[in-house]
């Protein structure tokens, strides 16, 4: 197809779907479906021997070691009840440094030497796999010739069956490591980090008197965001295929500016992807709470219900990968890029997160007067302090080259790393900073003025949208986290300082009360002393205003703009001691995701830079220069009958195309520069493809909104956006 028949085809495809939408069938109630994928304690219950059930929920719930003893029966009952739901293959989920999910699939069959064959699943097969692990970035851990890595199996993550119309697979979450042990993937570390957390809580909660403590785990609920485009339009914008995200666009006459797709109507084709979604989620154990429609047009959210850390990451995998494929069902490309259409709002990731266990419940719940809830406070104050020390940390896990479109911005949090915490916590630690907490604001009654419509309880405090670590009633929320990164990272580092702060606080107090001090003024002088020494970091205000810049900088705040400043914070001394005191990652280990993560931005600029060249080189410029030729022809005919031509357009087209065919040349140029160091490389990225990128849109954008659109070759904002 050449000039715009492609995007032709693309809108009369998009017209004519609504009447091949598929449909579901079944008719199982959402309660039938939930888990039914899923080889849940029901289901273990049912199939194993009493004492194994037991041994296996001893390490599920309370981390005893796994006993190898019982892998045989495990793996067999596993075995049968994958079989039972038509699996044919079994496979190792394991999750690499590229942020995405691998799995290794291996058939159940095996030669039984007379020819036939018998489906076999052994205790060893399951505990352990082995997949090639030169494949993967490591970031110097292992030499490319060094090829052995091992998964071994996650008990604590159930496992589940992936569907697929001609065959099932069971899929077994699980870590993966190198050959000498260390951690080549994003599950291991994040394993690490909660049993480092478990541990230093455990001490807390103990000098508050509980004598039957139960395991501390992290629970975290992600809100997902995303776009859902025609495909047609996918397939025919080579940016997006390649990078993700649109490298050129003039904004659509109409965008996000009447505020009239937050939370509107759902369209009729979206609603019914989501609904075959929820449906898909469900049977896999995801808990999806809600969905609608997000600010942008044609972007929207889906949320799942608090689960523990290393079961939502997992579940966050599987989430993006089913709305991927089911989005294909229905004609729509799900975009997951935190950016893909500029100059509206982007995707994020917001982890919603907190702390607990069975016994003592949510340990950020404040109750209704956390003035006297001296334990919420001390684990409160744990988060404070953790922030305001490793505030570059949490900056560094959520950087990435995608992701800097979005920080910073009026539609994200501000790359500096503070707290809300809202009126009435904020009050009752000013009360603590000056010498003692005696009261806490209430709940109060809002009057709507309608006799017909009920009182509402109103919250003592209200919320803030510019925050990036924000309490929001009985848990913090993350919103600095990208659309498509895995939650892993961030838990890794949320799990990891609070971890090393209730350390602090228990040795604090343990030394306190060994020393004679009453625990209860232990406690309060443990708090005066973290909201004084680090009380700079909590911010209610603006965090997008001008003024907030300054004042964090007086602070002593850091304002980590971009992903090469950010991603340094894993190479400092802080960095190294803090992961390897908790045994989360030791500093080889530290180290290799420090390589990997530069890498992946250089290599994801690079890859946008070249596709920015071929698409402006191959497309834009013959569109451009037809009309160009066009325009000039009409001109020559206008003389040719003794008139003087307008060329007012003919000028503007041609002093367009001069300005991008300098901005493209100066691309190829930056392109062609070689690095040393990772760093560097990085940071040849960031200083040189970036702006010279830009330079090309803007000539580029700059046609779109002057070539006759029956040769312009890209479909546009308008286009994309809108037409669903």
């Amino acid at each position: 197809m050449s000039g715009n028949a492609a995007r032709t085809a693309a809108i009369t495809a998009v017209a004519g779907y609504s009447s091949t939408m598929p449909t579901i069938s079944g008719e199982s109630a959402p309660g039938e479906l939930f888990g039914a994928n899923v080889f849940s304690r029901s289901e273990m219950q049912s199939r194993l021997p009493k004492s194994v059930y037991k041994a296996l929920i001893a390490t599920i719930e309370r981390s005893k070691p796994l006993d190898p003893t019982i892998a045989d029966v495990v793996a067999s009952a596993m075995k049968d009840w994958a079989i039972d739901k038509g699996a044919t293959h079994y496979a190792h989920v394991f999750y690499p440094l590229t942020g995405l999910t691998a799995e290794k699939h291996d058939s159940f069959l095996e030669p039984d030497g007379t020819g036939g064959s018998v489906a076999e699943f052994a205790g060893k097969t399951l505990i352990q796999g082995e997949p090639d692990a030169s494949s993967f970035p490591n970031g110097g851990l292992r030499e490319t010739f060094e090829a052995r890595g091992y998964t071994a199996w996650d008990v604590t993550s159930p496992a589940y069956i992936l569907e697929n119309p001609n065959g099932n697979t069971l899929c077994i979450p699980t870590a993966f490591v190198s050959w000498t042990g260390e951690a080549l993937d994003k599950k291991t570390p994040l394993l690490r980090s909660q049993q480092a957390l478990a541990v230093h809580a455990a001490r807390v909660l103990r000098l508050f008197g509980h004598t039957d403590v139960d395991r501390v785990v992290s629970y975290a609920g992600a809100e997902q965001e995303y776009f859902l485009i025609d495909r047609n339009f996918y397939f025919a914008r080579p940016d997006l295929i390649a990078a993700g995200r649109t490298l050129f666009g003039a904004p659509a006459p109409k965008g996000q500016e009447f505020d009239d797709h937050y939370f509107g109507a759902i369209p009729e084709r979206v609603l019914a992807f989501m609904l075959e979604a929820e449906r898909e989620l469900l049977k896999l154990g995801i808990p999806a709470k809600t969905r609608h429609n997000e600010v942008a047009p044609g972007q929207f959210e889906i949320a799942p219900v608090f689960e523990r850390a290393n079961i939502a990451t997992d579940h966050q995998q599987l989430l993006m990968v089913t709305l991927r494929s089911v989005a294909e069902k229905y004609g729509m490309e799900c975009l997951l890029h935190e950016k893909p259409f500029a100059g509206v709002n982007g995707s994020g990731k917001h982890v919603n997160f907190s702390l607990g266990n069975s016994q003592q419940g949510n340990l950020l719940n404040p109750g209704d007067t956390p003035h006297e809830n001296a334990q919420f406070l001390v684990f409160c104050a744990a988060v404070i302090r953790a922030v305001h020390l490793y505030g570059g940390i949490l900056r560094s896990v959520v950087a990435s080259a995608s992701n800097d479109h979005r920080l910073g911005a009026n539609e994200a949090p501000p790359a500096i790393i503070s707290i809300f915490l809202g009126e009435q916590l904020s009050d009752v630690f000013d009360q603590i900073a000056q010498g003692g907490a005696t009261a806490s604001k209430e709940k109060g009654t809002l009057e709507v003025g309608v006799d017909t419509l009920p009182a509402l309880p109103s919250d003592p405090g209200d919320r803030n949208r510019t925050s990036p670590f924000a309490f929001t009633g009985n848990r913090f929320e993350f919103r600095a986290p990208g659309s498509s990164q895995s939650i892993a990272g961030p838990m890794v580092a949320i799990n990891t300082i609070i971890a090393e702060s209730l350390d602090v606080i228990a040795t604090d107090l343990e030394a306190a009360v060994a020393d004679g001090v009453d625990f209860n003024d232990a406690v309060q002088q443990v708090l005066h002393d973290i909201i004084a020494e680090h009380g700079a970091v909590v911010f209610n205000g603006d965090g997008y205003s001008d003024e907030w810049q300054t004042e964090a900088a007086a602070r002593g705040l850091k304002n980590l703009r971009s992903t090469v400043d950010a991603l340094p914070e894993l190479d400092t001394p802080e960095a190294k001691a803090l992961f390897s005191k908790y045994g989360v990652l030791n500093e080889r280990e530290l180290a290799s995701r420090y390589e990997v993560y530069l890498e992946q931005y250089e290599l994801s600029l690079l890859v946008e830079a070249r596709t920015a060249l071929e698409v402006a080189q191959t497309m834009v410029v013959p569109a451009a220069t037809r009309y160009q030729g066009e325009l000039a022809s009409a001109a020559s005919a206008v003389r040719a009958v003794g008139l003087e031509p307008d060329i007012t357009l003919l000028g503007r087209v041609t002093s367009t195309l001069g300005a991008l065919n300098v901005a493209t040349a100066a691309l190829a140029d930056a392109i062609e520069h070689e690095s040393g160091t990772s760093l560097e490389a990085a940071r040849h990225s960031h200083a040189t493809l970036v702006p010279a990128m830009a330079a090309v849109r803007a000539a580029v954008d700059e046609l779109e909104t002057i070539v006759a659109d029956d040769l312009w070759p890209l479909p546009t904002y308008q286009e994309m956006m809108f037409i669903l």
